[in-house]
């Protein structure tokens, strides 16, 4: 199994000053270098392709989804938006030569409401009809998309493994299926476990392993055992990444709710999360 970390551990929004990570993971021991597409302007792609080729570090490519890339939303020009962003990423993963890219995209991060039923049914609608078009561009470029329930705090949308599996069966694309980030099944799910059983090989396309607070992995109360025993179970092939926020700027902190440190330091974080998932996992 491949271990990697999310640029979100050190920097938000990551960009081309920001270089220096990527060499700091791979002398961690990592194998993944996660790059976030905050702002995908602000990144030298080719020499980032270059360097992660020179130094044999692999790369995962996530999303990060913010009002003004929400799919589901009732305005149609930010439909529109978050629908090329999408389409955008998976050409950068296309590009950096990852398998996924993976994240909320179904709406907006921090979007949380009460609204009727109909509302919920039209905004479903949407979601699917543009994931079934992205899905195509998928197919085309050979990149699974990787649908990511949200706890109930930053989402009012897809919270639970039930409902990630019902809307990538909706869109029915074999380039569409589930990330599954440990953090927010913590608070969702009654038993992780089962919950990657349930949604088995054929749609568990990625991992992100965050710990029940979000802190360094293996020092909070996850069953990593059973999560263990359960991926060996459903022959998971796919990596396992650290996804944690060590200076989010003040938009993700507002919606991810991050409020203070979650270590001593995102280095040491990052660190001793490798070390956990190591004896974990291999």
């Amino acid at each position: 199994m491949l271990f990697g970390a999310s640029t979100f551990v050190w920097a938000s929004p990551f960009s081309t000053e920001n270089f220096d990570i990527v060499h700091k993971v791979k002398r961690m021991g990592y194998d993944i270098i996660e790059v976030a597409v905050e702002d995908a302007d602000r990144i030298d792609w080719l020499t980032l392709r270059e360097i992660v080729r020179d130094i044999d570090l692999k790369v995962t490519i996530s999303g990060a989804f913010g009002a003004d890339r929400d799919i589901s939303s009732t305005d149609a020009r930010i439909r529109e938006q978050g629908k090329k962003y999408i389409i955008d990423c998976i050409k950068i993963a296309d590009f950096m030569g990852s398998p996924v890219f993976g994240g909320p995209v179904y709406s907006a991060v921090g979007k949380t409401r009460l609204v009727a039923v109909e509302q919920k049914k039209q905004e479903r609608t949407w979601c699917v009809q543009t994931l079934q078009l992205v899905g195509k561009v998928a197919e085309d470029y050979g990149i699974i998309v990787g649908v990511e329930p949200l706890n109930r705090f930053e989402t009012d949308m897809i919270n639970t493994v039930d409902q990630v599996i019902s809307l990538v069966k909706e869109v029915s694309n074999p380039n569409i299926q589930i990330l599954l980030d440990t953090f927010h099944a913590n608070i969702e799910e009654k038993n992780i476990p089962n919950a990657i059983r349930k949604i088995g090989k054929e749609l568990l396309c990625h991992i992100q392993g965050n710990e029940s607070d979000r802190g360094t992995p293996g020092t909070g109360h996850l069953d990593w055992q059973g999560i263990k025993e359960a991926l060996l179970e459903i022959d998971y092939q796919g990596a396992i990444v650290v996804e944690t926020f060590g200076a989010p700027s003040k938009e993700l902190a507002r919606a991810a709710s991050i409020w203070r440190p979650l270590a001593n330091s995102a280095d040491e974080l990052a660190q001793e999360g490798l070390d956990f998932y190591q004896t974990m996992f291999r």
